[in-house]
């Protein structure tokens, strides 16, 4: 959301959308994890980078949708360029990540905003396909993961 911040105005706000939905990733969670001097983003600070950009469009009758970030539990170690994800790191991600799901969850009541629970909707799907088939790497989606989201959303708006 960090990204978004200082286009908000003129790349959301000015459009005056009928819906905007917001796909919260895990770009703000677990980078400490990987370059142990990065910022840490708190819950609190987390939850008021996304209320900024969504408080002016509540008010303005915007129907929101929130997509949960999600971490599924692969296996193995994914690559990301030069960092490589283990199941240690995966861990220390969903501990600092799980308040921040519930922070998107209470933005989306604090809104009246639609939420599509992709981290709960992941986890239930892995269980008879396996993780990564949905997220090779446990936070991108594959094409499956893609339209397992869209299918989701759809059902949300129609």
């Amino acid at each position: 959301m960090r990204d978004l911040e200082p286009r908000r105005q003129t790349d959301v706000l000015d459009a005056c959308p009928d819906v905007v939905s917001v796909f919260v990733g895990v770009n703000d969670m677990g980078r400490h994890t990987l370059a142990p001097a990065g910022h840490v983003i708190s819950v609190k600070e987390f939850a008021a980078g996304h209320d900024r950009p969504l408080a002016p469009l509540a008010e303005a009758g915007t129907e929101l949708i929130l997509i949960e970030p999600f971490l599924l539990p692969v296996h193995g170690v994914a690559e990301a360029g030069a960092a490589r994800v283990g199941p240690e790191e995966r861990k220390q991600w969903r501990v600092d990540l799980d308040p921040k799901i519930q922070a998107v969850r209470e933005l989306a009541r604090s809104h009246n905003a639609q939420l599509l629970p992709a981290d709960s909707m992941f986890s239930e799907l892995a269980t008879t396909t396996g993780p990564e088939y949905w997220a090779e790497d446990g936070v991108h989606p594959t094409p499956a993961g893609h339209a397992a989201l869209a299918a989701a959303w759809l059902r949300l708006v129609t």
